[in-house]
């Protein structure tokens, strides 16, 4: 084993917790590393700030906080006669929770925090949510992210014996490489780069380990507070994943546009024209059940029937992808030609991609060879059937 999958395995296998900070650490890192593949080429350490870390937590400990049916993730002790709460940041999601439910109108499933996030990602869906919401949004982040410092204080054996002690970007910029979006006054947990090449490697594994060690810890806690959850429940909580129910209304609009304006796509996996008339489905590259993210360069235009009916939850072969890429190039040089949907694929790219730049005319190219480069590593990643 290497020194990466070493440490990860002990820190999963035997570190002291008496919270589930622990491993929810170890899977944020692990999705930060498929979620900016690009960046395994790099060779270079690389700085993640703790917000991103907390947009994870926030999908991972949502179905924990349900209100009134709370799942506890830690050890509860008396404090100034005051008994604490198992994980510091459960007021401030639990409160989140509930503005979220009041938003989309009913209760909420497990895989919603995954949901939310992603659309808080997005500048365009962020703002067409709420004050209210917004405000609860960044409190959880805020107290999530002060919570992450435990878990990174503390893995290892010591203090700051597996991670160093959090910085700003600005104070570490010159010998890092950062994640997309980070900004200078962003406090970053800095990954070595040999672990990253780890987590890239093993994504599947870790996984996997991750899930496996909550369920057993979380089914220790509760029968340590006299409460009965089973780990296979827990397990159901933890691998939920969105569906497709929120229609995709505002990009579908502005691609009927240019439709009607006679602009053509051509469909990336049966190369069928589609013109204005034609049927089409807002194809997600990467499925939805598989990660959701409806950031603009993940959706174009396919043949209804082969989406629905051939690809599905699966992912293209490399040959299939190499196939692709000139349509996928077609799409994203399309957007490039109406106002919203440039300056909406422009902010989506910006916050997934670290190499795609240059000036207009490259721009579609470039970022179509990056899309097939991002489906693939995440396709290998995770050991997924492909078509």
């Amino acid at each position: 084993m290497s020194s990466g999958s070493i440490i990860i395995s002990t820190i999963l296998k035997h570190d002291n917790k008496v919270a589930s900070y622990k491993i929810a650490l170890l899977r944020a890192i692990n999705d930060v590393v498929l979620s900016f593949p690009d960046l395994r080429n790099r060779n270079a350490d690389v700085a993640v700030p703790l917000r991103v870390l907390a947009q994870f937590w926030v999908a991972y400990y949502w179905p924990f906080v349900k209100p009134n049916e709370p799942i506890l993730q830690g050890t509860r002790a008396m404090l100034d006669g005051q008994l604490r709460n198992d994980i510091l940041f459960r007021p401030q999601l639990e409160k989140l929770r509930c503005k979220w439910e009041l938003s989309v109108g009913g209760a909420s499933r497990p895989s919603d925090g995954f949901y939310l996030i992603n659309e808080m990602r997005i500048p365009r869906k962020y703002q067409g949510y709420s004050k209210p919401l917004h405000k609860a949004y960044q409190a959880a982040l805020t107290a999530i992210s002060k919570a992450i410092e435990q878990p990174v204080k503390y893995t290892g054996i010591g203090h700051w014996s597996v991670f160093d002690k959090p910085l700003k970007y600005a104070q570490i910029s010159y010998q890092v490489v950062a994640i997309p979006g980070t900004k200078a006054e962003d406090k970053c947990l800095i990954i070595k780069s040999d672990l990253w090449q780890t987590f890239g490697e093993m994504s599947l594994w870790i996984e996997a380990l991750c899930i496996h060690e909550w369920c057993l810890f979380t089914e220790k806690v509760q029968k340590e507070n006299q409460s009965t959850v089973h780990r296979g429940f827990i397990y159901q909580l933890l691998t939920d994943r969105p569906d497709t129910r929120r229609p995709l209304t505002w990009e579908r609009n502005n691609v009927d546009l240019l439709l009607m304006e006679g602009t053509e796509f051509d469909c990336p996996w049966t190369h069928k024209r589609i013109a204005s008339g034609t049927r089409y489905d807002l194809d997600h590259l990467l499925p939805v059940s598989l990660y959701p993210i409806n950031e603009l360069w993940n959706l174009v235009p396919a043949d209804p029937n082969f989406n629905s009916h051939t690809k599905r939850d699966r992912l293209p072969s490399q040959a299939k992808l190499q196939q692709a890429k000139p349509s996928l190039e077609l799409a994203y040089r399309n957007y490039s030609t109406s106002g919203l949907l440039s300056l909406a694929l422009q902010e989506d790219v910006a916050v997934r991609f670290s190499s795609v730049f240059g000036d207009a005319a490259c721009f579609p190219g470039v970022l179509s060879a990056a899309v097939v480069d991002l489906i693939d590593i995440f396709a290998e990643s995770r050991n997924l059937a492909r078509f």
